[in-house]
């Protein structure tokens, strides 16, 4: 999902298998130490296909190696208290996570910066991606926030198309891919660079 984290599931094959997702067994809940190897493993099958096949954030074609480790998001929500990782759960286990930080748009108003939403492939087009960027954006709205911004790889149309359809727009930003730093992988392309999406939290006007 939204593109790199600022610094930042259990992988048994039954769980890649999952093809149902009822919105009804669906339950929500904020990420602590005791989860993240499972966050860990569904970044990585999402964006990397680590475990399976990668879903529809990946980035197989354009990164190689892990999108994150258990030890990087340790260190990650120890050092930024603003921070948090939102699950969405189904009674068989993790489905998708996203991380939202509290931060400021372009203008210096309250913002929320929403990254590293990755949906379990397997459970992909039943609007679970959807869902918990809703629930993300609601996070972000109970802390102030008037605009949600988030970074995406540029040459991810169809994924920037995804968000557009959600209501982000481009704001002309662009950001430089982290090249040579391990953190973030091995880049297998020259021209990659990362796109600022951001999209009003703020109420519709009554009319």
């Amino acid at each position: 999902g939204g593109g790199r984290d600022r610094g930042a599931g259990d992988s048994r094959p039954a769980q890649c298998r999952m093809s149902r997702a009822d919105p009804q067994d669906w339950t929500f809940g904020i990420g602590g130490p005791g989860d993240l190897a499972q966050i860990a493993d569904l970044v990585n099958a999402a964006y990397r296909g680590e475990g399976g096949s990668a879903g529809w954030t990946s980035e197989v074609d354009m990164v190689r190696g892990p999108r994150t480790t258990m030890e990087l998001l340790r260190k990650e929500l120890a050092e930024s208290r603003d921070a948090a990782i939102l699950l969405l759960r189904e009674s068989a286990g993790l489905l998708a996570c996203v991380r939202v930080e509290r931060t400021r748009g372009a203008g210096g108003e309250p913002a929320c910066y929403i990254g590293m939403l990755a949906v379990r492939p397997g459970v992909q087009d039943r609007g679970v991606g959807r869902a918990l960027l809703e629930h993300a954006e609601d996070h972000g709205r109970r802390f102030g926030a008037q605009v949600s911004r988030m970074t995406v790889v540029s040459v991810r149309g169809s994924l920037i198309a995804w968000y557009e359809r959600r209501g982000y727009r481009r704001t002309g930003e662009t950001e430089g891919f982290p090249y040579g730093d391990a953190r973030f992988g091995t880049p297998l392309r020259a021209d990659l660079e990362f796109v600022i999406l951001e999209k009003s939290l703020r109420p519709d006007p009554v009319l």
